[in-house]
């Protein structure tokens, strides 16, 4: 009997151990989710201040707003668009004058005594050794003196056309300038170096620099190995006084040369196609020019591409603009038609 109690004891105390065991696990989850339950909550509310908040800046700001755009806001707006249509015309009027050849400046050019346009400024190219030939010209064809003043009266300007030495100052420029002062009838190109390969850079110093000195209908290039028959040239550039875009000459067009070391070899063959055919230009001996292909020349003169060949390069430089093409037989110094204006000398 007195086992009894013992043995009960005992049952009662391994029967216990199995609900402390299992109230645990219980607890730790209930804990775990009220703080889960917090954190929502906490959450919830959070997102809900920040609503009401931007709420209320959102209804601030509409009432600032104004619902109706007042009379400075309407000028405002206009004044914009109008000023950015005066931008736009004005970038249009821009474009055409540049492509037009309007001058860069407007200094004040020479014309005849009487303040009327001259007829045509004409350049005779020349070189450090070639004084012969020039006072066979000016024994010739070519005015000199008085007479070369009188014809500028008439509207005409000859001069010959020469850069400087590659050594500035050298016994080469120092000669050109003594003749000068005798016979006055040098245009120097300053900005130019004279020699051989420069010669298609010549062109472009040239007719800038003749259509910022002279206000003329026509700019002429001749070479020094041409004749001219003076008064038929008056004559036929008297003809078409007042036309624009004229680019006048003997017009041809031939092969380009490939191969490196042989005349007339062009460096930048490949661009002209598989034919290696040059596009229709004028002679390069004697062509003529409008004043405002010339001045177009004057204004692009720094983006203007050069060739190995001067006529070519102007004939380039005129295949992008709307210039006239006159093809005049007069032109063709070595042909044999008789009333042509020019010879071979």
């Amino acid at each position: 009997m007195e086992g009894l109690p013992t043995t009960m004891k005992s049952e009662r105390r391994w029967r216990s151990k199995p609900l402390q065991t299992t109230s645990r696990p219980s607890i730790v989850m209930a804990f775990f989710s009220c703080v889960a339950w917090l954190y929502v909550a906490g959450r919830l509310w959070q997102d809900a201040e920040n609503r009401t908040l931007l709420t209320n800046l959102l209804n601030k700001n509409l009432d600032k707003r104004p619902k109706v755009l007042s009379l400075e806001d309407k000028l405002a707006v206009l004044g914009c668009k109008d000023l950015e249509r005066r931008i736009v015309e004005a970038e249009m009027e821009l474009t055409l004058a540049k492509s037009q050849g309007y001058l860069k400046n407007q200094d004040q050019k020479s014309s005849t005594s009487s303040g009327q346009k001259l007829l045509a400024v004409i350049g005779v190219y020349t070189g450090f050794g070639s004084r012969l030939k020039r006072n066979v010209f000016r024994g010739t064809w070519m005015p000199k003196g008085d007479a070369l003043r009188k014809l500028e009266e008439r509207g005409i300007v000859i001069r010959f056309v020469i850069g400087r030495s590659a050594n500035r100052g050298d016994s080469l420029d120092r000669n050109i300038d003594e003749e000068n002062r005798t016979t006055k009838d040098f245009l120097i190109l300053e900005g130019h170096e004279e020699a051989q390969e420069e010669l298609p850079k010549k062109a472009k110093f040239f007719f800038s620099t003749a259509v910022q000195m002279w206000d003329a209908e026509y700019y002429v290039k001749v070479d020094d190995n041409i004749g001219l028959d003076l008064e038929g040239l008056i004559e036929m550039l008297d003809r078409r006084r007042g036309q624009d875009a004229a680019y006048i000459g003997c017009m041809k067009s031939g092969d380009v040369i490939t191969e490196e070391g042989k005349p007339w070899y062009e460096p930048d063959w490949w661009k002209f196609g598989d034919e290696k055919s040059y596009f229709r230009h004028a002679w390069g001996s004697l062509l003529i020019l409008s004043k405002n292909l010339a001045q177009y020349i004057n204004v692009n003169s720094a983006s203007l591409k050069t060739y190995a060949h001067d006529d070519v390069s102007i004939g380039s430089w005129m295949m992008g603009l709307q210039a006239t093409y006159i093809d005049d037989d007069r032109l063709c110094c070595s042909s044999i038609r008789q009333d042509k204006v020019c010879s071979v000398a």
